[in-house]
């Protein structure tokens, strides 16, 4: 589906399961020895269960009691013990990849194509032909080509490379950056093309970024946002609840940014500020027992998570989205 102006290249097998890895729903405690594993998908058509197949087991036996489908996505993932699960009606995958390619125009690029699909899986789901659990991004509108596009143009500007660099045990682990042009993305750029660029490794990733940085400018043009880190601590910092997690993690430098755009800067301030609100709630709890400065409180929390200069720049909040996005609630 990558447009022909999309350049996708220095990813091996390894490095691609590694990015992919990152975006695995996880819960921000550690987790349960038994807790669900997988997902399973059901296929059902005229009242009956025709396939049902598992991401770890693969292709699921179908007996007598199974043949009626389903009545939700969560109790099926719930009968196989699965943290995910979607029911889908026979037909429906085809009706979206139909009615792609009559809408799909031969000058759409990349965002358009992405926003396209989004939006017929998503009125799949709307007529009842496809369920899926968790929603987790239930409530989320669908944004519009001009929001992404203003929201990339915010983080990178054109001829602008965006970067995010991940080491485990003193070793690049991945990368993956992205260089935009007038129409969007057009290189797409993995750790594979860029390792024997970085030369000799120190160990110490606070300093190895800087070769990472480096070797990507070379090849993909000038930097507009690096985010470098340890693998497990992105892991963690995705699904992490607490204020300040973020702000706090980029304070001691767990977390490098370098550089970081004003769109970015602002949600890690906000991040900050509302880690502060949250430590000055606590201490008006323990002296303030009849709840009198409790309301004023929490307005002024509340005001602080709708930053209007933040709106300004982007329509939504880039981490409590990802973490939306990722966590795996009890």
């Amino acid at each position: 589906m990558l447009s022909s102006d999309v350049r996708f290249e220095g990813f091996t097998a390894t490095d691609w399961v590694r990015v992919l890895s990152l975006f695995r729903p996880r819960r921000a405690d550690a987790p349960e020895a038994d807790r669900p594993r997988g997902g399973v998908v059901a296929v059902h058509a005229g009242g009956r269960l025709r396939k049902l197949m598992h991401t770890d087991a693969g292709r699921l036996r179908i007996d007598d009691a199974q043949r009626a489908p389903p009545r939700s996505a969560e109790e099926l993932a719930a009968r196989h013990h699965a943290s995910w699960a979607a029911v889908i009606e026979a037909g429906a995958l085809e009706a979206i990849v139909e009615r792609f390619g009559a809408r799909m125009r031969r000058g759409d690029d990349l965002i358009a194509q992405s926003l396209l699909l989004l939006q017929l899986a998503r009125e799949e789901v709307i007529a009842g032909r496809i369920d899926v659990w968790p929603a987790r991004l239930r409530g989320v509108p669908m944004p519009s080509a001009g929001v992404v596009r203003g929201t990339l143009e915010s983080l990178a500007g054109v001829g602008k490379t965006m970067v995010i660099g991940l080491f485990e045990g003193g070793e690049l682990w991945t990368s993956v950056a992205m260089r935009r042009d007038a129409r969007g993305i057009n290189l797409i750029l993995g750790p594979d093309e860029v390792r024997k660029d970085m030369g000799l490794l120190a160990g110490d990733w606070r300093r190895d970024y800087r070769h990472l940085s480096r070797a990507i400018e070379e090849r993909a043009g000038e930097l507009s946002l690096g985010c470098f880190a340890e693998a497990e601590t992105i892991r963690k910092l995705e699904v992490d609840p607490s204020p300040g997690a973020w702000a706090r993690a980029v304070a001691v430098r767990d977390v490098i940014l370098a550089p970081v755009p004003a769109a970015l800067a602002i949600p890690l301030g906000i991040d900050a500020g509302r880690a502060a609100l949250s430590a000055l709630r606590a201490i008006a709890e323990r002296i303030d027992p009849m709840g009198i400065v409790g309301p004023a409180m929490r307005a002024v929390l509340e005001r602080a998570g709708t930053d209007s200069e933040m709106a300004a720049m982007l329509p939504f909040h880039p981490l409590e989205l990802l973490r939306k996005l990722l966590s795996r609630e009890r």
